[in-house]
C-alpha cells in the first residue's frame, strides 16, 4: 500500500500520540491511494478536531474582548481588551458616539483615536448614559481592523452634573491624577469635579442605599456599607463578599453593621457593629415612668429594673466568613465610670456612646476605637482584647456633657507614619467652634499625656450666599438655646474624616451642615478642595450631607482595580 504523498505510519503513529496531524497542503489530506479507507477512522477524528477548533477560536477571542458586547457600564474610564495578532505591535483604539454596525456611520462618529503598544489600553468616554462603538486598528498588519464592538454607559441621578455636582473651590495640580469617593452622591469623581464611576447599587434598582465608607483596598477591590450590610465589590458593582452577618457577636439576629469596614493587608475584613444590652440599675424612680410602655426598661422577677443600652463591637472575619477575633465595649464600659452617673429618675444618662470609628494599626499590633457621644478613644491589644490607654475625660457626674479640652465629637482616627494618632475633631461643645484636623503624640510613660503635635482649624470657605445666611441665621437661634439644651443645637458638623497621604499631605471631609473635601499639607496650606451640592429650586445650589470621603491617590490604582474587574471575568 502506498502512502499519501510520502505520509509514512510514522505520521500515524505521531498523530495517535498527539492528536495534531500536519499537512503540507489541503490535497494532501485527499491524495491517498485507493486503499484511503484505512485512513477513514483517522480523518474523522481529525475533521471533528478542526470543526471544534473554528468553533472555539471565535470564542476563545471574544472572551479576550472589553467591555463584552451590549455591556452596561456604571463608568467611564473604561479597560479595553482584545486580542494581540502576531508581530502586531502597535495599534489603535477607535471610540466613536453611537452605535453602529458599518464603516460609514462608524467612521463619521469618531471621536478618540488612542495610539497603544499593548493589547489593554484604558480610555475615557465622555458621558454617562450614552452608546458607543469601538474597534482596533492593527498598523503593522496593513491596517487590519477588528469587528466593531457595543456598549453603554448608565446614568443615575447621582451622576446627573445638571442637579448635583461637585463644585471645585481650588484646583491642583499636583494631585491631578488622583480620585475622590464621596458617599453622600456614591460616586467617584476625578479632581476637576467630573463624576467619573458611580455604585450600582446591590439586587436593587434604586441607586440611593443610604452608602457609607466607600473606598479602595489594597486587594485592587471596593469596600463600602450600604443598607446595613458591608460589601467587597468590583468595578462593575459585582459583589465579591459579603458580612455574614448572622449576630453571632450581637446577640440578635443581625450584627447591626454601621460606620466603617476595611479589608485589611492580610486579607481579612473588620467592621464596626452594635450589640444591644439590658444593664442593671442600682435603683429606679416609678412615679413618673411609665414601665409597661417603656421597651428601654425591663423588670425581673425579684423587682430588679434594666435599662437598654447600645455597646459597639469589633469584629474581624477571615475570607470565608469566619469570625477570627472580636471585641465588645460592653465588657469595658460595664466597669468604667459612664456609670458613676445616673439621672435623677435612676436611668443613666448615657445609653449609647456612639462607636464611631476604628483603626487596625497592624504594625503593632494596636486596635484603636472612637466613641463620639463621651468624647473617647480607646486603644486595645490585639489579639489580646486588653484596653492598655483611654483617651479623654472620665466622665464627670456634676455636667451632663463630656468636656474635653482636647477634642470632642471627634470621628475617624489612624496612625500617622511617624507614629502620631491622629483623628477629625468636629470640636462642637461650642457653638461658635470650627472642626479641627488633630495630630498627637501618645504619652511615652505612665505620667505622660497626650500632646497636640499638628491641629488645622477648617475653615467654612467655599459656601455660596445662600449657604452662608442660612449658616448665620442657625448660629444666631441656637445662640437662644439654653445651656441644657446641649442636644438641640445645631451641629455644625458630625461625621467626617482624615486620611494621611505619603507625602504627609492630609485628605479631610468635613461633614453635617456644611461638608467640604480638601488636600492640606504640613504647612496647612490648601491644596485643594471642593464642596459636593444639590440644586434647589430657583437654580439654588446647597451644599449636600456629606459623612466620610475617601481618595485614590494614583491612576496606578484605579488601573489596578479595572484590570482586576476584568481578569475575573473572562
Amino acid at each position: 500500500m502506498a502512502e499519501p504523498d510520502g505520509y509514512s505510519k510514522a505520521w500515524l503513529k505521531k498523530y495517535k500520540t498527539t492528536g495534531v496531524p500536519h499537512f503540507q497542503s489541503v490535497a494532501h489530506l485527499y491524495c491517498f491511494n485507493k486503499k484511503f479507507s484505512l485512513y477513514l477512522p483517522y480523518i474523522d477524528s481529525f475533521m471533528h478536531r478542526i470543526l471544534l477548533l473554528l468553533l472555539f477560536i471565535p470564542a476563545q477571542l471574544r472572551s479576550q474582548i472589553f467591555p463584552k458586547e451590549g455591556s452596561k457600564l456604571n463608568y467611564r474610564i473604561i479597560g479595553f481588551s482584545f486580542p494581540q495578532i502576531k508581530n502586531a505591535e502597535k495599534c489603535r483604539l477607535e471610540i466613536a458616539t453611537g452605535n453602529y454596525n458599518t464603516e460609514d456611520s462608524f467612521r463619521k462618529n469618531i471621536i478618540s483615536y488612542i495610539d497603544c503598544d499593548s493589547n489593554k489600553i484604558i480610555a475615557e468616554v465622555p458621558s454617562f448614559g450614552g452608546n458607543y462603538t469601538w474597534r482596533v486598528v492593527y498598523k503593522a498588519k496593513k491596517g487590519t481592523k477588528n469587528e466593531l464592538h457595543h456598549f453603554s454607559t448608565l446614568t443615575c441621578p447621582n451622576v446627573d452634573t445638571a442637579n448635583i455636582r461637585l463644585r471645585i473651590i481650588q484646583s491642583t495640580e499636583k494631585y491631578k491624577d488622583a480620585y475622590v469617593f464621596l458617599d453622600c452622591t456614591e460616586a467617584l469623581y476625578d479632581m476637576k469635579g467630573n463624576p467619573v464611576w458611580f455604585f450600582p447599587g446591590i439586587g436593587k434598582t434604586q441607586y440611593s442605599t443610604n452608602t457609607r465608607d466607600i473606598k479602595i483596598t489594597r486587594q485592587g477591590t471596593i469596600t463600602l456599607i450600604a443598607a446595613d450590610q458591608v460589601y467587597e465589590i468590583n468595578y462593575n458593582g459585582a459583589v465579591l463578599w459579603k458580612g455574614p452577618n448572622t449576630g453571632e457577636i450581637s446577640g440578635d439576629s443581625i450584627e447591626h453593621y454601621h460606620h466603617e469596614f476595611t479589608r485589611l493587608s492580610n486579607g481579612h475584613y473588620m467592621v464596626l457593629g452594635n450589640e444591644n444590652v439590658f444593664m442593671k440599675l442600682p435603683f429606679l424612680r416609678e412615679d413618673n415612668l411609665h414601665i409597661a410602655t417603656d421597651e428601654q426598661i425591663r423588670k425581673d422577677s425579684n423587682n430588679n429594673y434594666y435599662q437598654r443600652m447600645q455597646f459597639g463591637t469589633v469584629i474581624e472575619y477571615d475570607e470565608t466568613g469566619k469570625v477570627v477575633w472580636s471585641w465588645k465595649s460592653s465588657d469595658y464600659f460595664e466597669q468604667s465610670d459612664i456609670y458613676s452617673h445616673t439621672l435623677p429618675d435612676g436611668k443613666y444618662s448615657i445609653k449609647d456612646v456612639h462607636e464611631n470609628s476604628f483603626y487596625f494599626d497592624e504594625n503593632n499590633n494596636n486596635v484603636y476605637v472612637s466613641f463620639r457621644d463621651i468624647s473617647r478613644i480607646i486603644k486595645i491589644k490585639y489579639p489580646e482584647g486588653t484596653v492598655i490607654a483611654e483617651y479623654g475625660n472620665k466622665f464627670d457626674s456634676v455636667n451632663e456633657d463630656v468636656n474635653n479640652d482636647l477634642f470632642y465629637g471627634q470621628h475617624s482616627l489612624g496612625i500617622s507614619q511617624d507614629g502620631y494618632l491622629y483623628f477629625f475633631n468636629n470640636n462642637d461643645f461650642k457653638q461658635t467652634n470650627n472642626p479641627k484636623l488633630t495630630m498627637m503624640q501618645e504619652p511615652v510613660s505612665e505620667t505622660d499625656s497626650l500632646k497636640i503635635i499638628w491641629q488645622y482649624d477648617c475653615s467654612m470657605e467655599g459656601m455660596n450666599d445662600y449657604e452662608q445666611n442660612i449658616f448665620d441665621q442657625h448660629k444666631v437661634n441656637v445662640g437662644r438655646l439654653p445651656t441644657k439644651n446641649k442636644s438641640l443645637k445645631l451641629r455644625l458638623t458630625s461625621g467626617g474624616n482624615i486620611i494621611e497621604l505619603p507625602d504627609h499631605a492630609v485628605f479631610a471631609s468635613m461633614s453635617g451642615y456644611f461638608g467640604k473635601v480638601f488636600i492640606i499639607n504640613p504647612d496647612k496650606e490648601i491644596l485643594w478642595s471642593a464642596v459636593p451640592e444639590k440644586k434647589l429650586k430657583d437654580n439654588i445650589w446647597n451644599t449636600t450631607p456629606l459623612y466620610r470621603a475617601s481618595i485614590i491617590l494614583k491612576r496606578e490604582y484605579l488601573e489596578k482595580l479595572i484590570w482586576n474587574t476584568e481578569m475575573k471575568e473572562k
